[in-house]
């Protein structure tokens, strides 16, 4: 799926990065992985995969519903909607997280670009300081390709993207009906 670099791999890790990920593995584990919600993924607790959400398995419907002002993605899993706001509007400080980033949209040409910052735990194993730009385009009736460039030099000696061909369909988004503290994670914890 990766585009940029043109050999199809993952830039290196940053020192930095490789720090970091050797302290997480090294670090003494004081709770079980079980004993509490807390200890467990969002996903599991019924909260977010996360967004953008590039996987695709079951109820991996994306709906991009747009007005004059604003551009929401609607993500089936967890029924994530991300508001865009199409304007000039800066980002939000750098002291104000959000679990799906900061989003601003605008076009270029007949391109929808988003362009996010501001994570509170970033994507993909990055700093919650990486910069996402996707890039929306309608290359026939049925097809768009979605282009994510991840840009974060505390993780990666150089930005890459990916690209996911997503396919028109008529089928419906459905409700997700998973909530937090649903049976699974009782089943889980118990």
């Amino acid at each position: 799926l990766i585009t940029n670099p043109a050999d199809g791999q993952f830039p290196p890790l940053t020192p930095a990065a490789q720090a970091r990920r050797e302290a997480m593995r090294l670090a003494p584990k004081t709770r079980g992985p079980a004993d509490g919600p807390e200890d467990r993924p969002l996903s599991e607790r019924c909260i977010s995969y996360g967004a953008p959400r590039t996987g695709a398995n079951y109820n991996s419907y994306v709906q991009i519903l747009q007005s004059p002002q604003t551009t929401v993605l609607l993500q089936e899993m967890i029924h994530d909607a991300r508001v865009v706001p199409m304007s000039s509007m800066p980002h939000l400080p750098s002291t104000v997280r959000q679990l799906h980033g900061d989003p601003r949209g605008r076009w270029d040409g007949d391109t929808l670009v988003v362009e996010t910052t501001n994570y509170i735990n970033g994507f993909q194993g990055s700093t919650p300081d990486v910069t996402l730009t996707e890039r929306y385009t309608r290359v026939s009736d049925d097809f768009m390709n979605w282009e994510i460039s991840v840009s974060d030099p505390a993780t990666w000696t150089a930005p890459y993207t990916f690209m996911v061909r997503l396919k028109k369909t008529s089928g419906l988004i459905y409700e997700y009906a998973c909530h937090e503290g649903n049976y699974a994670l009782h089943g889980i914890l118990s």
